[in-house]
């Protein structure tokens, strides 16, 4: 629907929980590049709410902000994510996108389809990969080679109190569903893409441990939690070989920050017309298996 590399992006957000608040709709009010349309949500007066704090105005049906828009971005639960998604883009628009895509592979590749169908551009809210100390540690990583395994680990109480604490999806699923695709993206940026899921252990209190092997012969180790009373995060990356080990400690640049990349190369694919992305919704698939097959080797141990 635009076209010219000056024209703003009219957008529309879909969402009003915390993570919409924090980083989506400051974010793209504040882009030079996007017009923010409207706000939709499920709960109109948290609509209401989100809208009016970044000056924007709420929408009060989804079909009408589609109808205004050129984009859609979403700040929803993955069992709601999959199927409004499918409609955003069949009626033609754009889809940036949160992770996981959906709840189960089948509704992520029903996304996938859709987009192949419509060619419209598509980017997953993998926020981690464009701060700069990421983008320089992955830079070096991929530089050296010869990696022979990694490591990751994220551990937090972000579900033990907090805005978070109150999300059902992110209780349900625990840190491998919130925080583990950002892991998985990393560890397969460094090391390839995850191909097995080695060993899979889920104990208390939400303590995720995993084996992968990745594509080329690689493995990996990672620990993940949400409910260990950390303060602050701990996140720390690495990879080890011929080179010696390389780490990723931390979280300098904060989300804002990255979103606005984020958001550069998203514009970027809807003025090119271009609707492949290293972020794109087929490397959300991709992810999405690799959740599935780690929840399955849980389940048959």
């Amino acid at each position: 629907m635009t076209s010219g590399t000056n024209a703003a992006v009219r957008i529309g957000l879909v969402g009003a929980g915390p993570w919409a608040r924090a980083v989506h709709a400051p974010g793209l009010a504040a882009h030079p590049g996007v017009e923010l349309v409207g706000v939709w949500a499920r709960r109109p007066a948290a609509a209401v709410e989100v809208a009016a704090g970044v000056g924007a105005v709420a929408v009060a049906d989804f079909d009408e902000l589609l109808g205004r828009v050129d984009a859609v971005a979403f700040a929803v639960p993955p069992s709601v994510q999959g199927a409004l998604a499918v409609r955003a883009v069949r009626a033609g628009r754009h889809v940036l996108l949160e992770k996981p895509v959906a709840d189960s592979v089948a509704a992520a590749e029903d996304v996938v389809a859709a987009v192949e169908a419509a060619g419209v551009a598509s980017m997953v809210v993998f926020i981690r990969r464009f701060a700069p100390e990421t983008e320089q540690w992955l830079a070096d990583v991929r530089a050296e080679g010869g990696w022979a395994g990694g490591t990751a680990q994220w551990l937090s109480g972000a579900l033990l109190g907090g805005d978070y604490s109150s999300s059902p999806w992110r209780q349900a699923g625990g840190a491998l569903g919130d925080v583990g695709p950002h892991v998985l993206d990393l560890l397969d940026a460094a090391l390839g893409p995850v191909t097995r899921v080695l060993s899979a252990h889920r104990g208390e209190p939400d303590l995720w441990q995993l084996v992968l092997g990745h594509e080329g012969g690689a493995s990996s180790t990672v620990t993940l939690s949400m409910r260990l009373p950390m303060r602050p995060t701990v996140t720390s990356v690495s990879v080890f070989g011929q080179a010696g080990q390389r780490e990723l400690v931390g979280r300098t640049t904060q989300a804002p920050e990255c979103y606005a990349r984020l958001l550069d190369d998203f514009l970027a694919l809807v003025h090119t017309g271009h609707t492949h992305h290293p972020l794109d919704v087929w490397h959300g698939l991709h992810i999405q298996r690799t959740l599935e097959a780690i929840l399955l080797a849980v389940e048959e141990r």
